[in-house]
């Protein structure tokens, strides 16, 4: 067995090659491959592990049953990919991906499932150079912040320490936004975070990314929070930040938004009558012939009591822990990426003597905004993470459009004089 093959790299290839397999035979990935069909079987059986490289090769000869990838308008590199949720927006508005980075090799699974592409998808964007990433037209990312704090220049001075962009947001996942920025000069970005970034650490932390994007980098940046209940049925607050390399007539919080109550459970939820089959799902969430949700989905004995318990406590010592109980017309609190532990927050009535159940995948994807032709390939544990992770895909898709006739602008006012360069 080969040992210099990190457990990562052997979880994609073997992702990847279960992938492949759906839609080709041993002999047919070995033709491809330059291998014998036998060492197909031995990389499937266990028996060896595959070279290195063998998650890239699959990724750039197959494209699992999605369409080949088309020329866009615009370029756009995908940041903190997850499972494509961004990349859906940008490129329904004709955008083109050239650039794809996302750590977690289960996302990576569903991103490749479901997107075409004729690139490598690259892993942790720490370990990518700059100069590696080709250029683009507009970055987009939802990137995971981690928490910091910044101390008085002052007080660095004093202690014999840098200051500002360097120092500041060093060890921090924007930080590669930004020196990405920096390098590529994309026309415009967009980048969604949770809502709690504004005021993370009395409002300082957000004073770093905005004066970074704004002033050291020149960007003309706004920003605004948007719930995901003007498109679905959930609650979900998420700040948008929008940036423009020239100065336009842009503002994010000038997008009209629909009202909210329009969007509840019933929209989403399988109907007994009339639930489509989807050939990918098969049976894996909803039994068609009994029309029916799978009763894996419904709250053992045990776990209903201790939850209601729970509830019972927390409510005595006058707080609000517990679980969500919802219907039909509920809209549901945000779905988390824990959801798949006990889904408390968001547990589906089946009325007065019935145990509630949980949201099935397919269902996590419809409150999420993502389309019944989204593939689901993984576990429903990783699922529920995934989905939980991911982003309210008509938000970016309305926000993709209204960015669309300034990104494709070709006249622009000169752009800002850029202070400090990364």
């Amino acid at each position: 067995m080969n040992s210099s093959i990190s457990s990562a790299d052997h979880s994609a290839a073997l992702a990847y090659l279960a992938a492949a397999r759906k839609t080709h035979s041993q002999e047919a990935l070995a033709k491809q491959l330059n291998f014998s069909a036998r060492q197909i079987r031995r990389w499937e059986n266990g028996e060896q592990l595959p070279p290195e490289n063998i998650a890239a090769e699959l990724q750039k000869f197959l494209n699992f049953g999605v369409p080949a990838a088309t020329k866009g308008k615009f370029t756009f590199a995908d940041l903190f990919a997850g499972i494509g949720g961004i990349r859906l927006a940008f490129e329904a508005i004709g955008g083109e991906c050239v650039f794809t980075s996302e750590w977690d090799t289960f996302a990576q699974k569903s991103y490749a499932m479901n997107f075409s592409t004729d690139h490598v998808m690259n892993g942790d964007i720490t370990q990518i150079h700059e100069d590696d990433i080709p250029d683009h037209d507009v970055l987009i990312g939802g990137f995971p912040c981690q928490p910091f704090s910044i101390a008085g220049v002052s007080k660095k001075n004093s202690l014999g320490k840098a200051h500002g962009f360097a120092d500041e947001t060093q060890g921090t996942l924007f930080f590669d936004v930004a020196r990405i920025i920096a390098k590529k000069r994309p026309r415009a970005f967009m980048l969604e975070n949770v809502k709690n970034l504004r005021s993370h650490d009395k409002g300082r932390t957000f004073d770093v990314i905005y004066k970074t994007l704004n002033e050291e980098l020149g960007y003309h940046v706004t920003y605004s929070v948007i719930d995901g209940a003007h498109f679905v049925p959930q609650h979900r607050e998420r700040i948008i930040i929008v940036g423009f390399r020239d100065e336009v007539d842009f503002d994010v919080k000038n997008i009209e938004l629909p009202g909210k109550g329009d969007h509840v459970l019933s929209k989403i939820i399988h109907a007994k009558a009339n639930e489509p089959f989807l050939e990918w799902d098969g049976s894996n969430y909803f039994d068609h012939s009994k029309k029916k949700v799978l009763d894996k989905y419904t709250l053992t004995d045990n776990l209903w009591l201790y939850l209601q318990n729970y509830k019972k406590k927390h409510s005595a010592a006058g707080n609000g822990f517990g679980f969500g109980l919802v219907t039909p017309e509920s809209v549901t609190r945000t779905l988390s990426a824990r959801y798949y532990k006990d889904g408390s927050e968001i547990l589906f009535s089946q009325g007065a003597k019935k145990n509630p159940r949980r949201l099935t995948p397919r269902e996590c994807a419809r409150l999420m905004g993502f389309p019944d032709t989204f593939k689901i390939n993984v576990s429903d544990t990783r699922a529920y993470k995934q989905f939980g992770n991911s982003v309210v895909v008509p938000v970016m898709e309305k926000v993709a459009q209204a960015m669309q006739p300034f990104i494709l602008q070709e006249e622009v006012k000169k752009p800002r004089f850029v202070r400090a360069k990364v």
